[in-house]
C-alpha cells in the first residue's frame, strides 16, 4: 500500500507520514500541487491525502487530474474547512472522503482504510454491500447473484448510495447523480424514487438497508 500526502504544514506532514506509514504501508510527502502531479505521474498511489490550502492553489483542483489516473487513487481531503458547503463541494468534485481538522488519529486511519477498501472493490468493477451487487460496467444489479431490473434514475441513486455505503449520501449529491442540469426536480421527487428503490430491493430479499437521515440525505448499510 502506498500513500501520497499533499500537505504544506511541515509538522503535520511529518506526523502524517509516520502515522500512515505505520498503519498502511509506505507514505510519501509533497507540499504543493505541482509536486503532487509530478509524483503521481511517475508512481502509482493507492491513496492521496490532500490538503485544501496549498501554496500554489486549492487542493480540490487536483481531484479531476487524479480521477484520470489508472488505477485511480483514493482521495481523502484533510483540511481546516468545516463548512458543509465546502465539504459537499469536495465530495461532489470526486473526493472519496473528507476529514476536517482537527481530527483524531484513529479516525483518520480508519477513514483512510475505508477509502482504500471501497476503491479496491471498485477496481473489480463490481460494488458489493451485503447480498447486493452493482456491476458498474454492465450497469446491472443482482441480489445473491439473481439479476433484478432497476429503472434508470433508481439505478443512478443506487450507485451513489453504494459508493458511499456506511456514510451519509447528501440529498444534493443524490439529486446530482439522478437528475440533469435541465431537469425540474419536484420537492418530494428524490424521496419518492428512494421509496420505490427500497421497496424493489426489499421485495427481492435484499439484506441492505437504506436509512433516511432527516435534513441530510440517506445512508446505505449492510443491515
Amino acid at each position: 500500500m502506498r500513500v501520497l500526502v499533499v500537505e504544506d504544514d511541515p509538522q503535520l506532514s511529518a506526523w502524517l507520514k509516520t502515522t500512515l506509514s505505520d498503519a498502511l504501508g509506505h507514505a510519501d510527502v509533497v507540499d504543493n500541487l505541482d509536486e503532487a502531479l509530478a509524483a503521481v505521474s511517475v508512481q502509482p498511489f493507492d491513496l492521496v491525502v490532500l490538503d485544501r490550502r496549498l501554496p500554489d492553489g486549492d487542493g480540490i483542483t487536483l481531484i479531476s487530474r487524479l480521477a484520470q489516473l489508472r488505477p485511480r487513487p483514493g482521495v481523502l481531503m484533510l483540511t481546516a474547512f468545516d463548512d458543509p458547503v465546502e465539504i459537499a463541494r469536495a465530495l461532489d468534485a470526486g473526493a472519496d472522503d473528507y476529514v476536517p481538522k482537527p481530527f483524531e488519529p484513529v479516525e483518520l486511519v480508519a477513514r483512510a482504510r475505508a477509502v482504500i477498501r471501497r476503491l479496491q472493490v471498485d477496481r473489480t468493477g463490481v460494488l458489493r454491500v451485503g447480498n447486493l451487487s452493482f456491476d458498474t460496467a454492465a450497469r446491472s444489479v443482482s441480489i445473491d447473484g439473481r439479476p433484478i431490473p432497476v429503472p434508470r434514475r433508481e439505478l443512478a441513486l443506487l450507485e451513489a448510495l453504494i459508493r458511499r455505503a456506511g456514510q451519509v449520501a447528501m440529498r444534493e449529491t443524490l439529486e446530482a447523480a439522478a437528475y440533469g442540469f435541465d431537469d425540474e426536480i419536484q420537492s418530494n421527487a428524490l424521496d419518492a424514487h428512494i421509496s420505490r428503490l427500497r421497496k424493489r430491493l426489499r421485495d427481492a430479499d435484499c439484506s441492505v438497508a437504506i436509512k433516511p437521515l432527516r435534513g441530510l440525505g440517506y445512508m446505505m448499510d449492510a443491515g
